[in-house]
C-alpha cells in the first residue's frame, strides 16, 4: 500500500472538500464552512425549535368593530363609583324620591325644632306626604303650616313633587280585636267614667 506522499499526491482535508492544505483557495481558518455543513446535515429532518409560549396569530381588526379606544374617555375605561350610581339613579327615575328622602331627614329645618320633636314624616306616595304627630295639638299646629310646607318642598324638590300634605294625629287603640270584641258593636262608649 502506498501513502499519498509516496505516490506524489498531497493529502486532502478530512471534510471531503478536496481542497488542499496550503493551496489557500478554499481554506477557512475558523472552520465556519465545516460547521455550516454539519448543521445542515443534522437539522434537515428535525422540526423547528420553539422558544416560548404559543402565540395566537395576529388578527387585524377594523375600526368599525368598536374595539379601539381613542384618547378621550370611553365606556370601557374604569368609572368612578359616584358617576355609576348617578347614572343608575337617573336611569331608574329615583332622583326626585332621593331628594325628598334627603330633605325629610332634615325635618327639623323644615318645620322648626319644636314641631319636629313632636312629629315625623311617615310616608310619601303619588305626591302625597303623610305626617304623623304625637298629639292632636301638634297635628293642628302642623295643619296650619301645611300650605307653607308644600310650597317649600316644591321649591326645593321641583314643582309638583308634593301636591298634598296630610297630618294625622296619634293612633287611637282599636277595639275591634281581642277576645271580648263583638261584631258590629259600637265600642266601649261610657265605660271610662
Amino acid at each position: 500500500m502506498t501513502t499519498p506522499r509516496e505516490s506524489g499526491q498531497e493529502p486532502t482535508e478530512a471534510d471531503g472538500s478536496g481542497a488542499r492544505p496550503g493551496s489557500g483557495a478554499a481554506h477557512d481558518p475558523l472552520g465556519l464552512d465545516v460547521a455550516r455543513q454539519v448543521a445542515q446535515r443534522t437539522s434537515s429532518g428535525l422540526p423547528p425549535a420553539r422558544t416560548g409560549p404559543k402565540r395566537r396569530p395576529f388578527v387585524r381588526r377594523s375600526i368599525t368593530d368598536g374595539l379601539r379606544s381613542g384618547a378621550g374617555p370611553d365606556a370601557r375605561d374604569p368609572q368612578l363609583v359616584g358617576d355609576v350610581v348617578d347614572r343608575l339613579v337617573d336611569g331608574r327615575g329615583w332622583r326626585r324620591e332621593l331628594k325628598l328622602r334627603t330633605l325629610l331627614e332634615s325635618w327639623a329645618e323644615l318645620v322648626g325644632p319644636v314641631n319636629a320633636a313632636h312629629s315625623t314624616a311617615e310616608s310619601y306616595a303619588d305626591g302625597v306626604l303623610i305626617v304623623r304627630a304625637e298629639a292632636t295639638v301638634w297635628a293642628s299646629s302642623l295643619r296650619t303650616l301645611a300650605p307653607q310646607l308644600v310650597a317649600e318642598l316644591n321649591r326645593r324638590l321641583g314643582e309638583g313633587t308634593v301636591t298634598r300634605l296630610i297630618v294625622k294625629g296619634p293612633a287611637a287603640p282599636s277595639w275591634k280585636h281581642g277576645r271580648r270584641s263583638v261584631r258590629d258593636g259600637r265600642g266601649p262608649r261610657d265605660t271610662y267614667g
